[in-house]
């Protein structure tokens, strides 16, 4: 890799992290809910995906299975998210969302959109969509 290509990758790693600094504050200035994005991202999987083991909402949104621990803790205090356990092993449990974690979800997309809309409104579609594919093509590589 050429100096001035290391450069602009050196930049680049620069923007990404200042991004995701900002979007974090702008959720939690914007966040009305008291839940983090990683606890909605947590509700959407289990909305979407119904039921599954922590170590698989581990995996998904790659954090520790102590992570997970944390994140549900509050939800299920909450009453968002309910903790089963397998009829055929019981060490085995499954988390659930429930009715008022569907609220909860609700509620979040309409933050999430006025988010997304400060994030990336000034960008077209055609723009949108290449941001995607780079994005894309830098993972799959």
């Amino acid at each position: 890799m050429d100096n001035q290509k290391r450069e602009t990758v050196s930049s680049l790693f620069a923007i990404a992290a200042s991004l995701e600094r900002k979007w974090t504050n702008d959720w939690n200035t914007h966040n009305s809910l008291g839940f983090s994005k990683t606890h909605i991202l947590l509700l959407e999987f289990l909305s979407t995906e119904g039921p599954k083991r922590p170590s698989a909402i581990a995996e998904h949104l790659q954090v520790t299975s102590g992570g997970v621990t944390v994140l549900t803790t509050k939800l299920l205090k909450s009453g968002f998210i309910e903790k089963t356990q397998q009829t055929t092993d019981r060490r085995a449990s499954q988390i659930a969302i429930t009715e008022q974690g569907e609220e909860l979800l609700e509620q979040s997309k309409q933050q999430i959109e006025a988010l997304v809309t400060n994030m990336f409104g000034m960008l077209s579609h055609e723009e949108l969509v290449t941001l995607r594919d780079i994005f894309t093509k830098c993972l799959t590589k």
